[in-house]
């Protein structure tokens, strides 16, 4: 086994359990989920069972992490998932299901700057009066998050525990007060009784709503990223994998919950169509209902933490993403260089890389004048979508496979937990997959109703689609003519 040296290995002991929780839970960027996701989830899902389909997609998730988190005994890897899949499935797996997670990784990214310039450049001209192009907004967010991601870990993790406890207490109190001025209205069977949470079918309103509760959710998966910087890694990344799904679980099922009660569950539906504009603007669906309940004091204090969550956001992925590169780097797949850390124990490299194709994009889409949230956020967002969810299958795959191999764990966690995870994710992708055009925008046909059909994309949504599925075949050819014999390779890979 190669030895580590210093400035090709994270700093440890920086990361207890809870800053792994602000990486994960920033990542999800529940707020911005809550503004955007929940609303379309309700007008094209299922109407008042949204919520229903948030806790479900919470309670398969959890039972993912069963087996997600049994490898954090085996393995500790700023790669993760390409680790995992490596031990589990062999090495050139492990190296397509590490350009999956960076396609996955950057594409999420690059969808939260668009956002975020938007955003800013709509709320900054309204709020102050003078315009600024979103492209100056998404610069500025890029050199911050980039100087940032250079510094130690735990400092991020400070900023991103600032930002996150006041989104979540925004929350928090939004749906408590919703759901106190309205406690003679709630109806659970119309939200979480199974008739209503799959009406519509899986190929109509069920899938809809799953698909969008399942994009949601993106980002947890991030905990084992942080395990070499961690205190006591294979105790804190499995109470960070299980406190990040459950907290995310709870705030959209109970925030999603006060807003149907809200509305009216009998007639949510048409209720957030008018006040959405027909979907056209799904944050005014909360803002009103807060206004309503709450405030208009609220209101403003949420308008700017959606900026806040997304600025949030665009760090943890920076974090996550650059240490994709640097295990990749170290492991002799990409050019060693990328394997180095500074000072401050940050993966330099992967930390450049990150920001340089970040950067690159950004102005490939300015130039192109193409718009920040209907092109950039909404086709980048939907590509993580997919990637992820395919790697999740890859590494439950592995996990079945690593522990036949290697017997000694609990037959639920090693073989029943990620089987049934399989089957689950894999229709998990088929949904996402095949509501792709309505994620991205990018819609070949509609039916009677005006709702996208199944699987109707545009020449460019299916480029897009299967982007994920492209990264995973050059992974694994790279793996099979990479003839690399460092054992720094089968140390990161397969030891």
């Amino acid at each position: 086994m190669s030895k580590e040296t210093s400035d090709n290995s994270l700093r440890k002991n920086r990361l207890g359990v809870l800053g792994i929780v602000f990486f994960v839970v920033a990542a999800s960027a529940p707020l911005v989920g809550m503004t955007g996701a929940v609303p379309v989830a309700i007008l094209l899902g299922n109407g008042a069972a949204a919520p229903g389909a948030y806790l479900l997609v919470g309670l398969v998730l959890i039972l993912f992490s069963v087996g997600f988190t049994a490898m954090t005994s085996k393995v500790t890897n700023a790669g993760a998932f390409f680790a995992y899949v490596g031990r589990g499935l062999g090495k050139n797996a492990g190296i397509g299901s590490a350009l999956v997670s960076i396609v996955g990784y950057v594409t999420i990214q690059l969808a939260i700057y668009g956002f975020f310039g938007g955003l800013l450049m709509v709320q900054v001209e309204a709020e102050f009066g003078f315009a600024f192009p979103w492209y100056l907004w998404a610069a500025i967010a890029w050199v911050i998050v980039t100087a940032l991601s250079l510094l130690s870990v735990d400092v991020g993790a400070k900023v991103l525990g600032a930002l996150m406890a006041l989104e979540v207490l925004s929350l928090l109190v939004a749906g408590v007060a919703i759901l106190a001025n309205h406690s003679g209205e709630m109806n659970f069977a119309a939200s979480f009784s199974p008739e209503n949470i799959f009406v519509g079918g899986f190929s109509g309103g069920a899938g809809i709503a799953i698909a969008f509760a399942l994009a949601s959710f993106i980002g947890f998966e991030a905990t084992a990223i942080y395990g070499e910087e961690s205190i006591n890694p294979k105790r804190a990344v499995p109470r960070a994998t299980y406190w990040a799904i459950g907290i995310i679980t709870v705030l959209f099922t109970i925030v999603s919950f006060a807003m149907v009660t809200g509305l009216g569950s009998a007639d949510v539906v048409n209720e957030v169509a008018a006040i959405s504009e027909g979907g056209l603007n799904p944050a005014s669906v909360i803002f009103s209902l807060v206004e309503t309940n709450v405030g208009h004091w609220l209101v403003v204090i949420m308008e700017w933490l959606v900026v806040s969550s997304l600025f949030a956001g665009l760090l943890a992925f920076q974090n996550a993403n650059s240490r994709y590169v640097f295990a990749l780097g170290r492991a002799g797949v990409l050019p060693k260089s990328l394997g180095k850390t500074n000072a401050s124990g940050a993966p330099t490299g992967g930390v450049v890389v990150t920001s340089v194709l970040a950067g690159l994009v950004i102005v490939v889409f300015a130039v192109q004048n193409l718009d920040p949230i209907m092109n950039l956020f909404f086709w980048m967002s939907a590509i993580t979508a997919i990637a992820i969810m395919l790697v999740e299958m890859l590494v439950s795959a592995a996990v079945i496979r690593f522990f036949m191999k290697n017997p000694g764990t609990h037959w639920f966690k090693a073989l029943v937990a990620p089987a049934v995870s399989v089957l689950a994710l894999g229709f998990g992708l088929y949904l996402l997959m095949s509501r792709f055009n309505l994620l991205s925008g990018l819609v070949e046909s509609v039916d009677s109703n005006g709702i996208p059909i199944a699987w109707s994309m545009t020449p460019l949504g299916w480029s897009l689609v299967l982007l994920p599925f492209i990264a995973l075949v050059i992974g694994v050819v790279w793996g099979l003519i990479n003839k690399n014999d460092d054992s720094k390779m089968s140390d990161d890979i397969l030891s």
